[in-house]
């Protein structure tokens, strides 16, 4: 029982936005904010920095982010498409990333554009790099217009390294063909750059 106030302590949240640290707790998390370049890049994302004590593990989180409806292509038409990547630390440490988890968000007015079960394999084009992340695991689903579909799946962090250090990214979900733009990318790398793996 001694320990259950230190375990309070690291549940606390930490919220860093691509202007710095909203709240600093605990101890790492500050030496985190302080590491930072004092230039961050102006991608217009948010970044999350929080310790989950249920999992066990800190988890440095880019939120929801547009890609743009214009980005489509192929039969996805009147479609627009979010991101978003969490970065998953075990304990309260920054210097080993056990997972990433890449979420994307699908919105059409079209409820026959949603992704039946054939159409989820994710394939990812970086520069002239392919990689295949195999089937997205469907999260989220509403019957509403726009019907949304949202997916996500876990990549190693050495492939999404591989892939934010890249000039330019194409994903493919089934038919759903996009390119991130300047500021997605942006904010993939700034993203990798909260942590402290070394390569």
């Amino acid at each position: 029982m001694k320990l259950f106030p230190s375990i309070l302590s690291f549940a606390l949240a930490i919220s860093v936005s691509a202007t710095g640290v909203r709240l600093s707790t605990p101890a790492i998390f500050a030496r985190a904010a302080a590491m930072e370049s004092p230039q961050t890049p102006d991608h217009g994302g948010v970044i999350e920095m929080k310790y989950d004590g249920f999992s066990r593990e800190t988890v440095v989180l880019l939120k929801k982010m547009s890609v743009s409806c214009a980005g489509m292509k192929g039969n996805f038409t009147e479609s627009c498409v979010s991101m978003a990547v969490s970065l998953h630390c075990p304990g309260i440490q920054l210097d080993n990333v056990r997972t990433v988890t890449l979420e994307l968000e699908f919105a059409s007015k079209d409820w026959g554009q949603r992704h039946s079960l054939e159409q989820r394999e994710l394939t990812i084009v970086a520069d002239t790099t392919t990689f295949r992340a195999g089937a997205m695991r469907l999260v989220n689903q509403t019957v509403s217009v726009p019907m949304r579909e949202t997916f996500d799946v876990d990549i190693s962090f050495g492939a999404y390294r591989r892939i934010a250090a890249a000039q330019a990214i194409e994903m493919q979900v089934g038919q759903s063909r996009f390119e991130l733009r300047e500021k997605n990318i942006a904010a993939l790398r700034d993203l990798k750059n909260r942590v402290r793996v070394k390569v």
